[in-house]
């Protein structure tokens, strides 16, 4: 009960930052959203743990992979998500994105000799061609311009920095760190080092008081953040990373389902068919056995 709690948290909190996101992209440069996002992010995991009395400081030795885990998971991979995003539609994203789930298996298997479950794989093929089903509209009518292959290389590169990020998690997972520590520092850092890299880059530091801009970056640090990557973390260690990546094919359903309430997204028949198989997919991955990370 404990991974459906898990697993439904991350796919209904990230399916719905689809919509928030949208409006972190303007006239902040994108590598100052996601310093500020993580920065909120950290003060908020830090300022809980200290209310409740949870362990924040850990092992002198443990801090480089934390970093690592930072910079990885909270900050390269963002980066380039937002340059592919503005290069190409939700929809290619969506399906580029999903493909998490085979670099995930492949990156276990490699660092640490797990076994690659044919279930996943076919769960995986169900989801991924669930995805292009849904946006089928915006996929079938892909243009390979050079500005389309570019973003799909930038999607592409920060969907494997994300999945090499999910492997540095497993690693301090399987140290027995806590989450809330581990996400704090994580943060905190890929917050200073995204400061770093857009000084470097030249952009202009700005902030945005624009109500949408506020609400959504709130959402995103809270929610989008703290919360959902503790769940997701602790679902990585009950789990394993490549069965907890399957979350990203529901991120899209979710995403649409609030379109279809906010703003009178339409469906058709092959987003219907598209549903049925990404839910099917969605079976085979909950009604498997249940590993923690820590004894694989």
């Amino acid at each position: 009960m404990q991974v459906i709690f898990l697993y439904a948290s991350v796919v209904l909190i990230w399916g719905s930052t689809w919509a928030a996101i949208r409006y972190q992209l303007g006239d902040v440069a994108a590598e100052l959203s996601v310093a500020y996002r993580f920065g909120i992010a950290a003060f908020f995991l830090y300022t809980y743990a200290l209310l409740s009395r949870r362990q924040i400081r850990l092992p002198a030795d443990a801090y480089a992979f934390v970093f690592l885990q930072g910079t990885l998971l909270f900050c390269l991979n963002y980066f380039l998500m937002y340059y592919g995003t503005a290069r190409v539609t939700t929809g290619l994203i969506a399906v580029l994105f999903s493909s998490i789930i085979f670099f995930n298996a492949v990156f276990e298997r490699v660092f640490f000799n797990r076994p690659i479950d044919s279930r996943l794989f076919i769960a995986g093929i169900l989801g991924l061609g669930g995805i292009a089903l849904i946006f089928w509209p915006e996929v079938s009518v892909v243009s390979l311009e050079n500005d389309t292959v570019v973003g799909i290389i930038l999607v592409l590169l920060g969907t494997v920095i994300a999945s090499l990020g999910n492997m540095t998690a497993v690693v301090n997972t399987r140290r027995g760190l806590p989450v809330i520590a581990v996400n704090a520092h994580a943060m905190a850092w890929a917050a200073l080092l995204s400061f770093l890299i857009a000084a470097l880059l030249g952009r202009e530091i700005s902030f945005s008081t624009e109500k949408s801009y506020l609400l959504s970056l709130a959402y995103l640090a809270v929610f989008g953040s703290a919360i959902a990557f503790g769940c997701y973390l602790a679902l990585i260690r009950r789990i394993g990373a490549a069965r907890a990546a399957y979350s990203s094919v529901m991120f899209p359903i979710v995403a649409l389902a609030i379109s279809t309430v906010a703003e009178g997204y339409q469906w058709t028949g092959i987003a219907a068919a598209g549903i049925i198989l990404t839910l099917a997919g969605n079976y085979l991955i909950l009604s498997g056995r249940t590993t923690k990370t820590e004894n694989t």
